[in-house]
């Protein structure tokens, strides 16, 4: 069951909460909480853990979609960056004037794709106008992130409509809260098809990419970064400047991103 808006964002409030040790600790204070897009989550752990390493300072972050994140950051949450998977969430965000002024930047860009379970005996799909997904998915379900507001579903229903597939197999979907709960329902079989990023696909040995949805068919795939007008935190700029510099760009590189922002140092 999906929760609504303000009930899944009261839940992160509560799980980061319950993660954050007290601030009586110079070092604690300095720690750098981030709220980042699901679809991060293994590459971020690994870049995060590399920035503690030379820099000392730890990172806490937060996977969701981006519409519980975006509006957790509205009611206040204590986090000092934002990640989202589209520009959508991060102009709400924007819009509320809880961005610091100059630290935006386009950071990565992704690819969405068809995924299978390993044990998929159809062979490869080819994604084109009109392709039979529908006779593919049979009496199964495809699995997708929420198609009205999480980044990735909303970008996998605007390619099925360019395609014009959507209305053969609206009524087959699947939604799930996120990116990875979705490729979860493909890796456990309880759906034989879904729509996730590639990274994603990559991530999960599980499932197989059977297609791929050709970059014209959605919205360009932007992961936008920000820091947040409440943060106190000097090292958080520290931090974002470090995702945009060439130790983070070869893990993000690693894990199937393509990134759109670089700096020489860090």
């Amino acid at each position: 069951m999906r929760l609504p808006f303000h009930a899944a964002a009261f839940a992160i409030a509560f799980a980061l909460a319950a993660t954050l040790p007290p601030s009586s600790s110079v070092a604690e204070s300095e720690s750098v909480v981030v709220f980042a897009a699901a679809s991060l989550k293994n590459a971020f752990d690994e870049i995060a853990a590399g920035w503690t390493a030379k820099s000392g300072v730890p990172v806490k972050t937060s996977y969701a979609a981006s519409p519980p994140l975006a509006k957790q950051i509205e009611e206040g949450a204590p986090a000092d960056l934002f990640i989202s998977a589209d520009l959508d969430w991060m102009d709400y965000v924007d819009k509320k004037n809880l961005l610091k002024a100059g630290t935006r930047v386009n950071l990565l860009g992704n690819t969405i794709v068809l995924v299978a379970s390993k044990d998929w005996t159809k062979g490869d799909v080819k994604i084109e106008p009109n392709f039979a997904l529908a006779d593919l998915l049979g009496d199964g379900r495809l699995a997708m992130a929420g198609v009205t507001s999480v980044p990735a579903g909303k970008y996998g229903k605007a390619a099925l409509e360019k395609l014009g597939v959507w209305n053969s197999v609206a009524n087959k979907v699947a939604e799930a809260e996120n990116v990875r709960a979705a490729l979860a329902l493909v890796a456990r079989s309880e759906a034989p098809l879904g729509i996730v990023y590639r990274t994603d696909a990559a991530a999960e040995p599980t499932v197989k990419i059977v297609g791929t949805f050709p970059d014209d068919s959605h919205p360009p795939i932007v992961y936008p970064a920000a820091a947040l007008a409440s943060s106190k935190n000097a090292k958080a700029e520290d931090f974002l400047r470090y995702l945009a510099g060439p130790e983070a760009k070869a893990i993000f590189e690693k894990h199937g991103f393509r990134v759109l922002a670089t700096r020489s140092s860090t």
